[in-house]
């Protein structure tokens, strides 16, 4: 994936990363809201030699004392330091457990000894230091003060006392909410492009053209009152869906096919808007001033003889079993040059009429009578009509829906298409939406831009693919 592409993920889904987000602050914070604070208190002892004072001896007694401070340091966490601090302060406790709240540390290069003690009490934090700093130098001097020896030659000398801690080292709120937003950030854009990985989903024309090299030649605009106004033309000629139409019929004209403009208009699935796309390209054509013949291919569930109001008993399977005559069944649609044949009456056998001889021969007869033939044909997936009828015919039109159709739905189609050695005249992405990261209007050139004047007499054409 490019870099438009994560970029897309993130906005599309910005409002799951968020909502992580502040998840893992919040998880932070109450994590942080339930931990006793703890207080620290560091308690440092100096180790000295006692020497007669001559510059080598006060070197040998410097690293000697280094040395040896080394020692002090497991001194200090033993028994024989932390049990007389547990007998001083009363503390209800063991050496063992005193040692797992103090660490004991001496800085590199160095004869001094640092004794911190965290706990929730912080004058008990400081009582404990410094018990434990006066503890370590009576064990020092046990321990260095020998039978040959009145005194003993190391001295420790408490250099700096502990003090009650006034702010809690723990919890650290301020890192506690980072480390949270950024788990959650982190979660969030996982699961962001785990969700654009697992999408299979068509939902804008770059998903198309990653599956073809075929050119989309109009998208759709998503219309919460299709269902109520299907022929768009009509009922709201100066719509942007409207507009749409008039755009795949401009794009339609710039198509170079052999065998003229007999096209098939066809879908991966049912219910993703190729009878109406196939109904308003006809008439939109036919408000161009071309000849149209619409006919309805789809034998088994005819819908053009219904989104255009006429009588749909008598027509297409009449025609080619012989029983009824082309001028008989075929009707003049509004005032424009748009001819309609409806499908008649379902048959028995559809792919077997439409793949006869009789059908081809229809086809030629409009071919020559009529300047576009549009066919609108049953989904390509469910039933093989669309692609024995496109066969015969100048191409096929594939249109898909936006957030409907699955990329291996659409390729499936295609394939289909390919199998019988039909041509693809184009796509058509119906169903497109025109807000939000997927919107058609937003960084892939398609559609029209601001301030595009709808009732205007020309149309804008949607890019190829």
């Amino acid at each position: 994936m490019e870099l438009r592409d994560y970029l897309h993920i993130l906005r599309k889904n910005w409002l799951i990363i968020l909502a992580l987000t502040l998840v893992g602050v919040g998880a932070a914070a109450a994590y942080s809201l339930t931990r006793t604070p703890l207080y620290e208190s560091t308690s440092t002892v100096a180790v000295s030699t006692q020497t007669s004072g001559t510059v080598q001896e006060l070197q040998q007694g410097s690293s000697f004392s280094q040395a040896r401070v080394a020692t002090y340091v497991v001194v200090a966490e033993s028994p024989l330091v932390l049990d007389p601090v547990i007998a001083k302060l009363g503390l209800d406790t063991t050496a063992d457990e005193l040692a797992d709240i103090m660490v004991v540390s001496a800085p590199l290069s160095t004869t001094a000894i640092n004794i911190t003690v965290t706990d929730a009490d912080p004058q008990l934090a400081a009582d404990i230091a410094n018990a434990t700093a006066t503890s370590l130098g009576t064990a020092v001097e046990d321990i260095e003060t020998t039978a040959d020896l009145t005194a003993s030659p190391v001295k420790t000398t408490v250099i700096r006392p502990a003090l009650p801690g006034t702010t809690p080292v723990s919890p650290n709120v301020p890192l506690n909410l980072a480390l949270g937003g950024l788990i959650g950030l982190a979660l969030g854009i996982t699961v962001a492009v785990l969700r654009a990985v697992l999408d299979n989903k068509v939902r804008n024309p770059r998903d198309v053209s990653n599956l073809t090299d075929r050119p989309i030649i109009g998208v759709i605009p998503f219309d919460p009152k299709a269902a109520d106004r299907p022929i768009i033309l009509e009922a709201d000629p100066t719509n942007q869906r409207a507009e749409s139409f008039r755009a795949l019929r401009t794009n339609l004209q710039f198509i170079e096919l052999d065998g003229g403009q007999t096209f098939v208009i066809t879908s991966s699935i049912p219910s993703e808007g190729k009878s109406t796309t196939a109904v308003n390209l006809a008439i939109a054509l036919a408000d161009a001033g071309k000849r149209v013949a619409l006919i309805d291919t789809d034998l088994r569930k005819p819908k053009v003889a219904d989104y255009l109001g006429i009588e749909g008993a008598v027509g297409l399977t009449d025609v080619l079993i012989g029983r009824a005559s082309i001028t008989d069944v075929m009707l003049p649609w509004g005032r424009r040059p748009l001819y309609v044949l409806p499908a008649g009456k379902v048959p028995p056998n559809p792919s077997e009429l439409l793949g006869s001889s009789q059908m081809k021969t229809l086809l030629d007869d409009f071919a020559n009578s009529f300047d576009v033939v549009i066919c609108d044909a049953p989904p390509l997936l469910p039933v093989t009509d669309a692609a024995v009828l496109s066969r015969v015919t100048t191409g096929a039109i594939v249109v898909t829906a936006a957030g409907r159709t699955t990329t291996h739905q659409l390729a499936g189609a295609l394939e289909a298409l390919e199998t019988v050695g039909a041509k693809v005249a184009g796509l058509v992405m119906t169903m497109a939406p025109t807000k939000g990261p997927d919107s058609y209007l937003y960084g892939y050139g398609y559609g029209y831009g601001y301030g595009y004047g709808y009732g205007g007499p020309g149309s804008s054409p949607v890019k190829s693919g």
